[in-house]
């Protein structure tokens, strides 16, 4: 396949917000090279002040998201707009953001401490936006492609309490051996969530060598005593799921906690920043 047929399929394959932001993205290199050559960039010159204001205007509008998303009900009542284009624009806007920060800059590093601040926490905060995103769409086919439970981050702990209860009801039937296998190799694990860095690696092989051990117990085993261990092997093995769930989704959720603080800063200082710029 030749280079021009490759482009042109992948830029059909690109969704209309993408195609968008490549555009703005040309745009933009355009505009700076064209301004590069016909004289220097600094901050306060009136291309530097419009790449700042252009820059400011892109973050507001991806903060907006948040907003929306906060407070859904209302945005549902007054009509703000559908959520996911107000997600396409905070990931394509925030993006444009920092491009638009580097050009404002005239691509040099900044001067004070307060630029500093601004300069390093858009990138942090556009870095982790993009880590963010990746997570968001890698996580969850990770979790459906190697497990057969579908957990909600949320019933974690009533769904361990209700396996923990059903294995040691269970075990209360079994006999001595059993038993003991269970206090020794299954209790613990069955008590509360632990995640485990093994999911990372390898999320079914993790699962699979731990429920090797259940093979060893079953051949010292009579028949009916076998078909009980296969039930406390089902707990196990859904339990072993659903901390290999914990372990991944919980970085979902610890994902936020580097984004959405250093975010709210950033906002302040660019509304302090800008403030600055137009009062003196």
């Amino acid at each position: 396949m030749s280079a021009r047929r490759w482009l042109a399929r992948s830029w059909r394959a690109c969704s209309k917000e993408a195609r968008l932001f490549l555009l703005a993205l040309a745009g933009c290199v355009l505009v700076y090279g064209v301004n590069a050559v016909a004289g220097d960039i600094q901050p306060q010159s009136l291309w530097g002040m419009a790449y700042g204001t252009a820059a400011a205007l892109l973050m507001l509008g991806a903060a907006w998201y948040s907003m929306r998303r906060r407070f859904a009900r209302a945005a549902l009542r007054q009509s703000w707009g559908r959520a996911q284009t107000w997600l396409q624009f905070h990931l394509y806007g925030g993006t444009l953001f920092l491009v638009l920060l580097f050009m404002h800059t005239g691509l040099q590093l900044p001067h004070g401490r307060l630029a500093w601040w601004l300069w390093g926490l858009s990138l942090w905060v556009t870095v982790s936006g993009a880590a963010g995103v990746l997570l968001q769409k890698w996580l969850p086919r990770l979790l459906s492609s190697g497990l057969a439970l579908e957990v909600v981050y949320e019933r974690i702990p009533e769904l361990i309490a209700e396996i923990s209860a059903r294995a040691a009801a269970l075990v209360q039937t079994c006999s001595e051996p059993v038993k003991d296998f269970y206090r020794e190799q299954i209790a613990l694990t069955l008590a509360a969530p632990q995640p485990r860095w093994i999911y990372w690696l390898d999320i079914t092989g993790g699962i699979q060598a731990r429920v090797k051990k259940f093979e060893y117990v079953r051949r010292l085993l009579p028949a009916e005593e076998q078909q009980k261990l296969r039930e406390l092997e089902s707990c196990y093995r859904a339990k072993l799921e659903i901390d290999a769930h914990v372990t991944l989704q919980r970085a979902l959720r610890g994902w936020l906690y580097l984004h959405v603080p250093a975010s709210l800063v950033l906002l302040v200082l660019v509304a302090l920043h800008v403030f600055a710029v137009w009062y003196y």
